[in-house]
């Protein structure tokens, strides 16, 4: 089902009002929205590998994993966006019903139609976000793991994760073996 025919750019509150009316999730970014694609099995399966093995590492914690379905606002760049996963410490962040703002982690599983949006655009907002520590891409058809690191308020640091090594958050504590994040996707 294509959009309706709208005048752009839209504004944030009309994105939003809008947005609650529909049957399926649409990302907003710098007054234009953007229809999301249902996820392949392999992305399913490794996101819930990650929130898994998260939940259970974050437990007694006071950060949350959260996925898919909500919400992440980016007020400097006039985005609202949908990670795969994000974790956040912040007790209000908690409390919110339809966004987030103030993520620790974002975690983005890659697929061909949005890997060059999530590696540009998308990571280019997400740094702007002053809660961010660690933002990681995940690639199934590759198998691969990038992580990139909050040095300072405008230095990020890229590890490429080797094969059988642990995804390691820093910012979390957390290490998630390698098994972990392919499991089950043959």
């Amino acid at each position: 089902m294509g959009l309706p025919q709208m005048d752009l750019p839209i504004s944030a509150e009309d994105y939003l009002a809008w947005e609650q009316e529909q049957p399926t999730k649409s990302e907003y970014f710098r007054g234009e929205i953007f229809a999301m694609v249902g996820a392949s099995r392999k992305h399913v399966t490794i996101t819930m590998n990650l929130v898994a093995d998260l939940m259970s590492a974050l437990e007694g914690s006071p950060c949350r994993v959260y996925a898919a379905d909500m919400k992440l606002r980016l007020l400097e760049d006039d985005a609202y966006f949908y990670p795969d996963i994000l974790v956040t410490c912040d007790a209000s962040d908690h409390r919110a019903e339809q966004f987030m703002s103030t993520p620790t982690v974002v975690i983005e599983v890659l697929s061909p139609s949005t890997a060059s949006f999530d590696r540009g655009d998308k990571f280019a907002a997400y740094r702007r976000i002053p809660s961010l520590r660690e933002f990681v891409l995940v690639d199934p058809e590759a198998r691969s793991v990038e992580r990139y690191t909050r040095i300072d308020n405008d230095i990020w640091q890229l590890r490429d994760i080797a094969p059988e090594t642990p995804l390691t958050l820093d910012s979390l504590d957390v290490a998630i073996p390698w098994d972990r994040l392919f499991q089950n996707l043959d």
